[in-house]
């Protein structure tokens, strides 16, 4: 067996060796994107500690979240690096066991049932009114801007905003439904601009009240409220960026709530976030930071929950815009971080820098889509014209 010095030499020489495979192991899946590890280009890696491989390889997606919050690595344009491997599809070479019980959860479980429903509210857009309106437009709107014509992230959401108007013909008296309504910017803009009138659903507290004040004065109404809960009737429903916390168990049920609130010659439109693939639950560093609970739908899991109950009148996707609107959202929280950081600590910047830039690069490598659909309950006699 050798002395003890012996012993403790051959455990040294493969603990090393072991390290080495590890970074090896890394380095050429990193390779298959073009991305370098203490390379020079802005979309390589520096890594400052050795353990961010083995991390990485175990805990995915998490691993590689929260060793960047942790500090063990910084990349100078991670929107550029999050582009890359996205684009090379790494995230399928790398199946940590350690995801596996959260992804049996969201399977068995409805992680997104009424009591549930404002967990969202609590964890994510309560953090800070302060954050959000230093970082988003002075609509306040957080969402994909709409870039067709726009220079600025101002122009792009007042573009966003009318073109959601525009395809639901919207006209002065009309009552209108607005799930997930936000800060208000949504209801303030159509209530100013197209005289309707306007109830707003939200489940985050700090977001009703900012928005009755912002709508102070017009006719919209702010309600606290899951959307499970109303049974109103309306001319139009619209839900913009809040289909996303949904989730696959309830796709059905939201559709038949819509349905059932929206009058036979009324339209709905849905802005959301979509996937190319249909899954069931989000990655874990996203469902443990920043979205709890939340899905992103496929085509195809839409296209079922819709099915027998609306005709779909149109399917507009511009999911590149949300790219630009992301970049302006990091720049803006970015400017203001002198002032927010009295508030908010270093590793939340880290954690907020990574969640705005690798967002970015996802909408980058068309690994996700914005889309508005339009549907109706009957079909529009005629057939609806779609708007651009």
């Amino acid at each position: 067996m050798g002395t003890v010095a012996e012993v403790q030499a051959r455990l040294s020489r493969r603990s090393a060796a072991i390290k080495r495979n590890v970074r090896q192991t890394v380095e050429r899946l990193l390779s298959l994107a073009d991305v370098k590890i203490d390379g020079d280009r802005p979309w390589d890696i520096r890594v400052h500690d050795e353990a961010m491989y083995a991390r990485v390889l175990a805990e995915g997606a998490l691993g590689l979240g929260e060793s960047y919050m942790d500090g063990w690595w910084d990349c100078e344009r991670l929107d550029e690096f999050f582009h890359r491997i996205l684009s090379a599809r790494l995230e399928s070479r790398v199946r940590p066991g350690s995801e596996l019980p959260s992804l049996v959860k969201a399977r068995l479980l409805n992680l997104q049932t009424r009591t549930r429903a404002y967990q969202i509210g609590e964890r994510h857009y309560d953090i800070g009114n302060d954050l959000f309106q230093r970082m988003l437009d002075p609509l306040m709107v957080y969402s994909c801007g709409y870039w067709e014509e726009a220079s600025s992230l101002e122009d792009a959401q007042v573009a966003k905003l009318d073109l959601v108007c525009r395809k639901l013909g919207l006209q002065p008296g009309m009552r209108v439904l607005d799930i997930g309504c936000g800060w208000g910017g949504a209801a303030k803009f159509a209530a100013e601009r197209y005289g309707v009138e306007i109830v707003g659903l939200t489940v985050s507290k700090e977001q009703a009240k900012l928005a009755r004040e912002f709508c102070r004065g017009l006719s919209v109404e702010i309600r606290l409220q899951d959307y499970r809960e109303i049974a109103e009737t309306f001319d139009r429903v619209l839900s913009i960026g809040m289909f996303e916390h949904v989730g696959t168990k309830n796709y059905c049920t939201y559709m038949r709530t819509v349905r059932n609130c929206l009058k036979s010659d009324g339209l709905f439109l849905l802005h959301t976030i979509g996937g190319n693939r249909s899954v069931s639950r989000t990655n874990a560093w996203t469902e443990r930071y920043i979205f709890p609970n939340s899905v992103l739908p496929s085509a195809v899991q839409l296209a079922r929950a819709v099915e027998g109950l609306f005709v779909l009148e149109d399917w507009h996707n511009f999911g590149p815009d949300y790219d630009k609107t992301l970049m302006c959202w990091f720049r803006s929280f970015d400017d203001a971080w002198d002032d927010l950081k009295t508030t908010y600590n270093a590793r939340f910047y880290r954690m907020w820098k990574y969640f705005l830039l690798s967002s970015a690069g996802s909408f980058r490598s068309r690994t996700s889509q914005l889309w508005q659909i339009v549907l109706s309950p009957r079909g529009v006699p005629g057939g609806h014209r779609s708007v651009r």
